[in-house]
């Protein structure tokens, strides 16, 4: 493949082995020229995602060496044969595409949402991975209804904080668990009816507290290992749990028939299985994007570091010690 003719060397943050933060090293590498379909976007900043994390872990493995990151905002420099949904010039964001913690890189053109002027790139980086799965979790399983009560665990990190609103929206009762009285005061803030601390209390006891012995119709869990079992006990009669992520772990194995107790329902699920088309994924995006335009839906920016700070950003992220999203600017 021929080099790209305008970025020459660029700065990429590079896992060269499975492990912990500081396998992430900064390096100069060369794009590539866009291929047919695809497009080389200068990138203005990269979101940061607990995916990254399984990365660079091994824990979802990605053939080495690479460079992490599955979202960015920036504006395409060029593009490669066959493409005609975006021009270069254009402000664009994406999820998806792998290699984000870098100053450029090659995404495919189908992948890429046009990004109105009125949203920064801090703005384009934060939404669309957490953005459009809040969307899928919330619309896909059993969408809630007004007076439905909504458990969100980790409900101060960026997709909880956007499920959190959403439910909302939609006119439920929200119920979320947090770790700290920070994160309670900032999911209170997004709006959440109840606030528990998991470190101090019993969700599950809680939950049926809260709710007169009723129970969350439905749990949206990112967490796994540290609270599946209490969302047995905390769903309410035909309630429906979610699974999407596993931040403390997987999750030990139930018996099926353990469902039938109460008529509960489980499923799992990952963005990618829900925007497997490219309009599929602009549905998704323009709903994120209509909410943030129209008020209701408001992307919180934890912090803002440096792309060479990228190991300090999975630190934060893995001792969970941030609030809504962490961003990576390449300062480009």
């Amino acid at each position: 493949m021929a080099d790209s003719p305008r970025t020459t060397d660029i700065h990429a943050m590079v896992v060269d082995g499975y492990g912990g933060p500081d396998t992430l090293t900064a390096q100069v590498v060369h794009p590539k020229a866009p291929g047919h379909g695809e497009a080389l976007v200068r990138l203005a900043v990269a979101g940061v995602n607990f995916v990254d994390i399984y990365m660079r872990r091994g824990l979802k493995p990605v053939p080495l060496p690479f460079t992490p990151g599955l979202e960015g905002a920036g504006v395409v420099e060029s593009v490669g044969p066959g493409v005609s949904v975006v021009q270069p010039g254009d402000r664009v964001a994406y999820a998806q595409q792998i290699g984000a913690y870098a100053e450029a890189t090659v995404v495919l053109a189908d992948s890429l949402i046009p990004l109105p002027d009125d949203v920064s790139f801090e703005q384009g980086a934060a939404f669309p991975l957490q953005g459009m799965t809040a969307h899928y979790l919330i619309h896909e399983y059993r969408k809630p209804c007004a007076g439905d009560v909504v458990l969100i665990h980790a409900a101060a990190g960026g997709v909880g904080l956007f499920l959190v609103q959403w439910a909302r929206h939609l006119g439920a009762r929200v119920i979320a668990t947090v770790s700290t009285q920070e994160k309670a005061d900032a999911v209170r803030e997004a709006g959440a009816d109840d606030v528990i601390l998991y470190t101090e209390q019993d969700f599950a006891e809680e939950t049926l507290r809260l709710t007169d012995g009723h129970g969350a119709d439905l749990i949206i869990d990112g967490v796994a290992a540290t609270t599946f079992a209490g969302n047995l006990k905390a769903a309410a009669l035909r309630g429906h749990i979610v699974i999407f992520g596993a931040a403390s772990g997987p999750a030990e194995p139930i018996s099926p028939n353990v469902l039938m107790e109460r008529s509960l329902s489980l499923s799992g699920g990952d963005l990618w299985h829900f925007m497997e088309t490219r309009q599929e994924m602009l549905h998704r995006a323009h709903a994120v994007m209509e909410g943030i335009e129209n008020g209701w839906l408001t992307p919180r920016i934890s912090k803002i570091l440096p792309l060479a700070d990228a190991a300090e950003a999975h630190r934060l992220l893995e001792d969970r010690r941030t609030i809504g999203k962490i961003v990576l600017s390449t300062g480009t």
